[in-house]
């Protein structure tokens, strides 16, 4: 079975002159800012001293400034600068990278049809999240053949219900907004079609900067004149969320600034926000983590795979399940963050699941 990855990239040009490629650029500012010297950082990445100097006065003259700044006993430390490109890199990465997953996992497809080996494929659509990228990773390792969208919940369980998919990953906050989300959900979930295999329990909460300096304590403080919000994008469970939340509260979408501003991954708002285009952003603890922004939690919900019930017992289908009850993912879904794998695997139907049958 092949595996393709598809990496973002990106070059800087001036004036009609020379394109700078900025992967070798990044990696080398990478390990500098690492290792606090760019001989040590040449040696971790490869690179000789001679031109991994060369590379940063090139990148140095094309900018007008200094990437890098010096200090007795201080080592090398990266410049302003610098920092903003690295940060940028990180935007790009979070933005893309759903999309680029997902043409990878078209490409594997289109590439096991045309070398005459084609795999029976689990497809998959589902929001992107941490715990569905480990799921990911631990299918991938066991050989398990999976054909990847990623697309939001709503869209996913959809999908599922025009036979377009086998798996739709969708998530339901816990409590009082439960019933809600499941109206928006229900149309196309039929409760004696599909079961609900669970994946993990998460916390969604506010992202702000370190130290929280605009003292942001609820999502009240979002109306605040002063304060920049990123959103997610329409459609995707975690707005809808949002959107239920901050109606509960009295708080008017017209008086959050910022509100239209949308990212398409959790990990793409946190890095809007560690860039300092943003205040305050809502999303998953485990993309604050990763991006080293304090988290304010606000609600607990679940995480489920809706699957066909007639498909449960297909040998594709247990080898999926097999996985989310190993010890190995249970113990990885458990190192993240803000999530909870207590329930991982267990199979529900509807009204398990929320206690009564959810309305379509």
């Amino acid at each position: 079975m092949f595996k393709v990855r598809i990496n973002p990239h990106w070059e800087i040009t001036k004036d009609k002159g020379e394109a700078l490629d900025t992967a070798v650029l990044l990696t080398l500012l990478r390990a500098i800012e690492e290792t606090g010297s760019i001989a040590r950082a040449s040696q971790t990445v490869g690179l000789s001293y001679r031109y991994a100097w060369g590379l940063l006065r090139k990148a140095e003259g094309l900018f007008g400034h200094s990437l890098m700044q010096t200090g007795r006993g201080r080592g090398t430390q990266l410049s302003s600068l610098a920092e903003k490109l690295i940060w940028a890199d990180r935007r790009v990465a979070a933005r893309l990278s759903p999309t680029l997953e997902s043409l990878a996992s078209e490409l594997e497809t289109e590439l096991g049809k045309t070398f005459g080996n084609p795999t029976a494929m689990i497809r998959l659509d589902a929001s992107h999240g941490f715990a569905v990228a480990a799921f990911l990773r631990q299918a991938g390792e066991l050989g398990l053949p999976i054909d990847l969208r990623y697309r939001n919940s709503t869209d996913a369980v959809a999908a599922l219900s025009r036979g377009e998919s086998d798996l739709a990953g969708f998530h339901v906050p816990l409590g009082e907004f439960e019933a809600q989300a499941m109206e928006r959900y229900g149309k196309w979930l039929d409760p004696k079609a599909f079961r609900l295999i669970h994946l993990a329990v998460r916390v969604q909460g506010l992202f702000v900067n370190p130290g929280n300096p605009l003292n942001i304590q609820s999502l009240k403080d979002l109306a605040r004149d002063d304060v920049h919000f990123v959103n997610r994008q329409t459609g995707s469970g975690t707005r809808m969320l949002l959107e239920l939340m901050l109606n509960e509260q009295s708080v008017l979408p017209t008086h959050v600034n910022g509100f239209e501003n949308s990212e398409f991954t959790h990990s793409a708002v946190a890095a809007y926000i560690a860039s300092g285009m943003a205040d305050v952003g809502f999303g998953v603890q485990t993309a604050a983590q990763r991006f080293k922004l304090d988290f304010i939690p606000l609600m607990r919900e679940r995480y489920f795979f809706a699957v066909p019930t007639e498909s449960l017992e297909q040998s594709q289908m247990q080898r999926v399940i097999d996985v989310l009850r190993s010890d190995s993912f249970r113990s990885v879904v458990n190192q993240l963050p803000g999530y909870d794998a207590a329930d991982t695997g267990k199979i529900f139907t509807m009204a398990e699941a929320f206690g009564s049958t959810p309305k379509k």
